[in-house]
């Protein structure tokens, strides 16, 4: 897709730069890198497009990034209470919109579908003039739309993406990730496995069918089968299904002893809806109690999943129950606003939304490769997560991984999930190159 199908609002005007002999600058900081870029905003307003999913699988998710999308724009424009603006230890936002623009936004619904998803967030760049998209609760969607924004020349700030593709062999230099991946749960999860259930175990694997299902089940098994752990068997389930009874049945036959529902959203509830309904929690196979293990959680899955979740494991990339000063002002901002506390969904789109701006104050640019600069090895706390560093050489965030399980006694509807470790960011860790794949360079658009 060439860049000239985008609309260009505007020009930045610079003086030029001039570079020593030899000195090879940035484009963004040459002279005759300073024609534009796409969709520089020229009047007194500036639009960002919040991309989710309004319908689909995950559109419960997707409702609660649009409501977190929509307080981060009343909290940048000055009103509510400023939510973590208040706590963020970057203190360039000042509650007067972006650069002095009042921001506004435009949505779109992904579908959870990635051409829909790429449909939806050209037509906010190319017609509504976007110059950041931002949301999603899908790997596919993510990977898709990030390239998309690669092409167009606008930055995208990942919604909820867990997938190592996102910030893999898929990263872009125009996208950057807030949220977790699978390898961190990996990494988090596997010893709080081996403490309660040992090491001596047989694992099936049900795993959505999309890169997300993959490269979880994948860092699942990495990390519990070098604890001990045999996989009997690994299952791929269509993102579309509903109903897992006959996904299910097999499981009792296999000889496995832990089911690890490599699931999200609707279909994770579904999942491990029909687990329980063939009895599996009741069941004990070689000698030992049957376990299932969810490895990504979420609150509105529990509540969709109700008691079946009791004494189950898995990971979240945050919880309203932190006590941290910046997730309580979060919960108390959202739960003021909407009368229930966040999910993991609004956490990230919501931070995601204030790093951008951020950033874009910090640079004194919309130009997307200097706000991209501005992202690039920003450390920064005070929004939730503790401590957190957006690594530059993938543009993934690193800080510590939270894992939980189900409570046996909740005292609410919201109630569900209880924190039983703190993971530290050294354990979760890893080397760049891994995964595989090129950042490539800043695409202005222009």
């Amino acid at each position: 897709m060439s860049n000239s199908n985008f609309t260009r609002r505007g020009l930045i005007k610079t003086g030029a730069v001039a570079g020593a002999a030899g000195l090879s600058l940035p484009t963004y900081l040459r002279a005759d890198g300073h024609s534009g870029f796409t969709n520089a905003p020229t009047g007194d307003t500036v639009t960002l497009g919040f991309n989710v999913p309004q319908s689909g699988p995950y559109a419960d998710e997707g409702a609660d990034e649009l409501r977190a999308y929509e307080l981060a724009v009343e909290h940048l424009n000055g009103g509510g209470d400023g939510g973590l603006m208040n706590t963020f230890s970057s203190k360039a936002l000042q509650g007067n919109g972006i650069l002095g623009k009042k921001v506004e936004y435009v949505t779109g619904d992904t579908q959870t579908k990635s051409d829909a998803a790429r449909a939806s967030a050209r037509s906010m760049i190319e017609k509504d003039g976007a110059i950041m998209i931002t949301g999603g609760s899908s790997s596919g969607v993510a990977v898709a739309v990030q390239a998309l924004c690669q092409e167009a020349g606008v930055i995208f700030m990942a919604g909820l993406t867990h997938s190592n593709d996102t910030t893999g062999k898929d990263k872009k230099a125009n996208g950057f990730r807030h949220f977790f991946n699978s390898y961190m749960s990996g990494a988090a999860l596997a010893p709080i496995l081996a403490s309660n259930y040992g090491k001596d175990r047989k694992a099936y694997h049900l795993t959505a069918d999309y890169n997300w299902g993959y490269t979880t089940e994948e860092a699942v098994r990495t990390s519990t089968e070098a604890m001990g752990w045999e996989t009997v068997a690994a299952v791929k389930t269509p993102l579309t299904q509903t109903d897992f009874s006959s996904y299910i049945a097999p499981v009792l036959q296999s000889g496995a002893d832990v089911l690890v529902l490599n699931h999200y959203g609707g279909n994770m509830v579904n999942s491990l809806t029909n687990a329980v309904q063939f009895g599996l929690r009741d069941k004990q196979v070689n000698g030992k109690n049957f376990e299932i293990v969810v490895p990504l959680y979420s609150r509105l899955m529990a509540k969709g999943a109700g008691a079946n979740v009791k004494g189950i494991f898995g990971s979240t990339n945050w919880h309203w129950s932190l006590q941290d000063d910046g997730s309580k002002a979060f919960v108390k901002s959202f739960g003021t606003k909407y009368g229930f506390p966040p999910s993991q969904a609004a956490h990230t789109c919501y931070v995601q939304a204030l790093l951008y701006a951020d950033a874009v104050e910090r640079a004194g640019s919309f130009n997307p490769c200097a706000v991209g600069e501005a992202l690039k090895d920003f450390e920064f706390d005070g929004m939730g997560n503790g401590p957190t560093l957006y690594r530059g050489e993938d543009h993934q965030c690193f800080k510590d991984v939270l894992v939980v399980k189900g409570k046996e006694n909740p005292t609410s509807e919201f109630d569900l999930l209880e924190i039983v470790e703190i993971t530290p960011v050294s354990q979760v860790t890893y080397d760049a190159g891994i995964f595989g794949g090129e950042l490539g360079v800043c695409n202005p658009g222009a």
